[in-house]
């Protein structure tokens, strides 16, 4: 049995030990959104260069000019253009999400140091893989959450026809936090899925004879692991999976609460520092949160078919054919031997003396006397 740790202190070391993962997911991060920017500035460029509406944002923050520029983004070739680039942006953003992700969780759960290369390689092997848990994710997904999506319109519409002020705002905010709260359920048991992924491809399945051994790629054989752990880990994983995603978000709008006050300065590099920032601070979270599933599954492996079950043995077995008890020899018994008691010896009587007359300081007689 693995040993228990602490999962929230596991999933750090483990986030801090393969932060070059998390360096690489940034950087093409930010790199997708570099390139999706330059059809954005075109499109403002286009729409704002000539306008007098500008003005009011080089000098401040008008929410007004902010939603009447976004409604007209799509006019002209050149709005057509940027928005065909940001629906290509999204496959793309798919892409890197399926190649990173899996590398991440394999050098998550091996000593196997987070290399761009080893992240691209073991992405390419898991991904189809990841493609198809996706495609479960979104399936499973949509049959649950659809249900109460619909039930929290009908309840709003309830509150909106019979109450209005602050009990309207907190019965409706009661339902979204339902809904938050399932989603967030979801979405901890397919992490925990994608994680077992990433474990079974690391195992053998057993071979036909003739043929060699390939590695496990059924990722429906990972959704009862995944059940099963989240199911007895329930109350110490969720928790803490909640408590990462609320700092990652609290993280982000503090930062561009922050940078909204900035928009009226002139020095825009602060401003785009302190962004880059919290959406740092919540992609760090978020590794953070695969380094707590990791650690969690590691303390709950899924067995491994390709090792020999070890069975216990009680009393002489087959020599031959030692993990199966049943196949037991007779071996016939010694016979017992009663040992034997034997007296004591008892002290011998002393020995005859050796002498031609006796001695006379033992016997204290004179032989020169003649005897009367």
């Amino acid at each position: 049995m693995p040993e228990s740790r602490n999962i929230f202190l596991q999933g750090l070391s483990l986030t801090m030990r393969r932060l070059p993962a998390l360096l690489w997911t940034y950087f093409f991060n930010l790199t997708l959104a570099f390139l999706f920017s330059i059809g954005l500035n075109l499109q403002l460029a286009n729409l704002l260069d000539h306008s007098l509406a500008a003005q009011s944002l080089f000098s401040g923050f008008d929410l007004g000019t902010v939603s009447e520029t976004y409604l007209h983004l799509h006019e002209g070739p050149v709005g057509g253009a940027g928005i065909r680039f940001g629906h290509t942006s999204i496959p793309l953003y798919l892409i890197l999400y399926f190649l990173l992700v899996p590398g991440t969780l394999f050098c998550y759960q091996t000593e196997t140091p987070a290399h761009l290369s080893t992240l691209v390689h073991q992405g390419l092997l898991h991904f189809w893989r990841f493609v198809r848990v996706t495609l479960l994710t979104l399936l499973i997904s949509a049959v649950i959450l659809a249900p109460l999506f619909f039930l929290q319109g009908k309840w709003a519409d309830h509150v909106d026809e019979h109450t209005v002020g602050r009990h309207a705002f907190f019965a409706i905010l009661a339902g979204n936090i339902v809904l938050f709260l399932v989603a967030s359920v979801l979405r901890l048991y397919f992490d925990l899925v994608e994680v077992y992924t990433v474990q079974l491809g690391l195992h053998l399945r057993p071979a036909e004879p003739g043929k060699p051994a390939k590695p496990d790629h059924r990722v429906l054989h990972t959704l009862a692991p995944a059940w099963r752990t989240l199911r007895n880990n329930f109350s110490q994983a969720w928790p803490i999976f909640l408590f990462l995603t609320v700092l990652g978000f609290a993280a982000v709008i503090l930062t561009a609460r922050t940078s909204m006050h900035m928009l009226a300065q002139p020095r825009v590099l602060p401003m785009f520092l302190l962004a880059q920032l919290g959406l740092f601070v919540m992609l760090f979270t978020r590794f953070w949160q695969r380094g707590v599933e990791t650690s969690l599954a590691l303390q709950n492996p899924i067995p491994n078919p390709s090792l020999p079950p070890i069975l216990p043995i009680a009393g002489p077995v087959d020599p031959i054919d030692p993990l199966h008890p049943h196949h037991r020899i007779q071996l016939t018994p010694e016979p017992q031997i009663t040992p034997t008691i034997n007296e004591p010896i008892s002290n011998p009587e002393p020995a005859t003396p050796s002498l031609d007359e006796p001695d006379p300081g033992v016997f204290h007689h004179d032989p020169s006397k003649p005897s009367q």
